[in-house]
């Protein structure tokens, strides 16, 4: 990999409307070019197993998605069904049989009929008792689907809108579907809360579906809880992680520093330019011999350097600590255990410390993020987001640091910081010696 010529991958923006299968085909596409930008250590399944340490792990690509992104609900979803299609191929091949795969289905249709209309009742439970169990405790019992709950963070009480039947009911309503599911089958009622959370309109964490997408997830849940019901779902998601938020969230941990912080460097390193061009003005303006234009360079030098690895999001200062700056949502947590610490603990101080105390003080917003089922991702009303808001514009600037601990993050950093060095040498060089070339003018 070319050190001189090496590039972040490039940010690949959001298309329009919901998700189909061709926009995740441009992503896709627009991504392949960039594979090299992305070593195999960051790759999407290492950072999906959380085998990437800070700041690459699973919690910060789920941060990266709520409060940068602000599309968490993919990646909770898409991990919720790995792990239900986990729990349900490892069921006994009895249990199974009551949701065989959802292309079986489908394939079993009789000609002309309706693909719409499901079995009558008497014919669901005729369907399940030709079904043989070692137990009789292997049929699931029908489940009264709980509430759907949202949970307030300022206040902590937990208000109740529309159970979970009555959000599947509606769904079902809005697609044209007017029957009720098998309830005999496995994790009917998990599947009927999925459906509230994430594809019904309007749901807590609802999927950027089409309508049409979504009609045909619902037809296939209504016959079936395999976990090839979600195909349709599971192809758009991963399409949209892995084209889209997965690269997005490489760029965005490369940068060590927060957006004051960036911009104050940048701002640096553009003052210096600036007062190299003056201090060359000057000199060429007095009678002071040529050979003092040399002290440009090094403003030139310095200028270009902090200014270049700046644009890219890296602080030099920062980078010669392998740290970076605490994200917005991490300054909050624990105060008293923050605030105590010195700069020796500071440096050793891990994410995962800093996400328990984060924890502690916004009621576990981000600890539950990874949960299943929960309330909307939306974060305006943390604690926290005021807390920031309010803090002063010198504390943004330099906010508390945290080690990185993954050292493949910190080969991308060396590599951006060296080529920021040479694309400023080979600016410097030049600017220097055309400004020792011009004549003076003895005018000061």
């Amino acid at each position: 990999m070319s050190l001189l010529f090496y590039r972040r991958p490039d940010f690949v923006a959001k298309l329009p409307g919901p998700m189909e299968k061709s926009q995740c085909q441009i992503y896709v596409d627009r991504t392949q070019k960039h594979r090299k930008a992305i070593p195999p250590e960051l790759s999407f399944d290492n950072i999906l197993q959380n085998k990437a340490l800070p700041p690459c792990a699973l919690q910060d690509f789920m941060d990266y998605l709520i409060y940068i992104s602000h599309d968490a609900e993919n990646l909770q979803f898409w991990i919720w069904l790995n792990a239900y299609s986990t729990r349900f191929y490892d069921m006994p091949a009895s249990e199974q049989a009551l949701s065989p795969p959802w292309s079986a289905v489908e394939g079993a249709q009789p000609t002309g009929s309706d693909s719409r209309r499901l079995p009558k009742t008497a014919d669901k439970s005729k369907f399940a008792a030709e079904i043989h169990f070692d137990h009789p405790s292997s049929v699931p019992d029908p489940v009264q689907s709980p509430p759907l709950e949202k949970q307030s963070f300022i206040s902590g009480i937990t208000s109740t809108t529309k159970s979970t039947a009555d959000c599947v009911e509606d769904a079902n309503a809005q697609a044209g579907m007017k029957w009720q599911s098998f309830s005999v089958q496995p994790y009917r009622s998990e599947i009927d809360r999925v459906i509230s959370h994430y594809i019904a309109p309007d749901s807590p964490r609802e999927l950027n579906l089409s309508h049409k997408t979504r009609t045909v997830v619902l037809h296939a849940l209504q016959h079936t809880t395999h976990p090839s019901a979600f195909s349709p779902v599971r192809d758009l998601v991963e399409g949209t992680l892995r084209g889209q938020s997965h690269p997005n969230f490489v760029r965005w941990s490369i940068c060590n520093g927060n957006k004051p912080k960036v911009l104050f460097v940048r701002n640096i390193g553009i003052a210096h330019v600036f007062l190299a061009i003056l201090l060359a003005v000057m000199l060429i303006l007095s009678t002071a011999s040529r050979w003092w234009r040399l002290f440009c360079f090094p403003l030139f030098f310095l200028g270009f350097s902090v200014g270049v690895s700046a644009y890219k999001g890296l602080c030099l200062v920062i980078h010669t600590g392998r740290s970076r700056n605490l994200r917005p949502w991490e300054q909050f947590g624990d105060s008293a255990s923050l605030d105590s610490l010195d700069d020796d603990d500071e440096a050793g101080l891990s994410t995962d410390d800093v996400y328990s105390m984060s924890n502690r003080s916004v009621g576990g917003k981000r600890g539950m993020s990874m949960d299943t089922f929960g309330v909307g991702n939306s974060f305006n009303h943390e604690p926290w987001v005021e807390r920031y808001e309010k803090k002063p514009l010198l504390q943004r600037v330099y906010p508390k640091n945290i080690s990185i601990q993954n050292e493949t993050m910190r080969i991308l950093q060396d590599r951006i910081v060296w080529q920021s060095h040479l694309w400023s040498l080979l600016a410097s060089v030049p600017l220097t010696a055309a400004i020792i070339a011009v004549p003076r003018f003895g005018i000061l």
